[in-house]
């Protein structure tokens, strides 16, 4: 679900970046005004979980891949406004330093995996818990269909935007400028991917995690309308060494043969089409400054073992560069509240 570079119009980046943008903007005060510095480190631990999810690939049966994001759990957890924030931290990262989604469509990938997935899930979320006690399996089985229907329903956007780039913007003779597949194409191919792997795996992940700090921490599961609690309630130490497992198993995500539909080189397209969209292949190397392209080191990926340890290294980096800006984040908030 990671639009690479061409594959939108400039003009297309441009709005859905003004979109996420004010959205961002807007998570930004919502988020300052309710959570407080103590609970800052988990929307830390929240986009190092998203982005650490989003290296295990699945393999789909039309031979393409692709992943859940937790968008879904942190919608549940933290609220649809952080979710928003630690998922496009999520993603900034993976676009600047390792080339997953452009960075000219870094408003696009914002808008479908930290708009559209954390808030349609928080809404269906609330529909189903509704006012239910924090134990309930009501809150369990909400929180997984959530998941499901919150990350087709991104996928969906995806799809529309890639569909919708052929018929807006084409050369006079009709050849394509950027994406080459239309609405007929594009949506039933990013639905058919997450309705049947990726959503299923995003329900299940959501609906399992929500079940153990059901057993194991319910007071997580009531920080948002927390008034005062001890950090102490919240295991930090714990997450962070889950965090740790979670990173040296992503090797698990190389496992998945192909590519997720819609993110094809021009090389590939070449093959497949015989053609590259000229507006593709204008725009589709725009970042080229990036440290370890897909999730790799470049001249050290002959191998398994050589990507495996890429991959290690990748979600290492990811989780030091996630760690430091969170810590930064709750020092400006605790400056903030030293002056109330």
């Amino acid at each position: 679900m990671h639009i690479p570079d061409g594959y939108l119009s400039p003009q297309t980046d441009a709005v859905l970046g003004f979109v996420s943008a004010i959205t961002a903007a807007v998570a930004a005060s919502k988020t300052a005004s309710t959570v407080r510095a103590k609970y800052i480190p988990m929307l830390s631990v929240g986009a190092a979980f998203s982005f650490t999810l989003m290296m295990f690939n699945v393999p789909i049966p039309d031979g393409t891949t692709a992943h859940a994001v937790g968008g879904s759990l942190l919608a549940v957890i933290l609220g649809p406004w952080a979710a928003m924030i630690s998922v496009s931290i999520a993603l900034i990262i993976q676009a600047l330093f390792f080339g997953d989604g452009g960075i000219l469509a870094l408003g696009a990938n914002i808008f479908n995996m930290a708009v559209v997935l954390p808030f349609v899930s928080y809404a269906i979320f609330q529909l189903i818990a509704g006012k239910s006690e924090t134990l309930s399996k009501r809150r369990m089985i909400g929180a997984g269909i959530a998941g499901y229907i919150g990350l087709n329903m991104a996928a969906l956007c995806a799809g529309i935007e890639f569909g919708l780039q052929p018929l807006l913007f084409h050369a006079a003779n009709g050849t394509p400028l950027y994406s080459p597949y239309g609405l007929g194409v594009a949506v039933p191919a990013m639905l058919f991917a997450h309705l049947t792997i990726a959503g299923p795996v995003e329900g299940v992940v959501t609906g399992l995690v929500i079940a153990y700090l059901q057993r194991t921490n319910p007071v997580l599961l009531q920080m948002r309308t927390d008034s005062g609690k001890s950090t102490s309630h919240i295991p930090y130490g714990r997450y962070i060494a889950g965090l740790i497992v979670v990173a040296l198993l992503t090797p698990l995500g190389l496992m998945a043969s192909g590519t997720a539909w819609g993110e094809w080189g021009g090389k590939a397209l070449q093959a497949q089409l015989g053609f590259v969209p000229s507006g593709l292949e204008k725009l589709g190397d725009f970042w080229n400054h990036v440290l370890f392209k897909g999730y790799g080191i470049t001249g050290f990926d002959q191998t398994f073992w050589q990507q495996a340890l890429g991959y290690i290294i990748s979600a290492f980096f990811a989780l030091l560069v996630i760690g430091s800006i969170g810590l930064f984040i709750q020092r400006m908030v605790r400056k903030s509240e030293g002056h109330i």
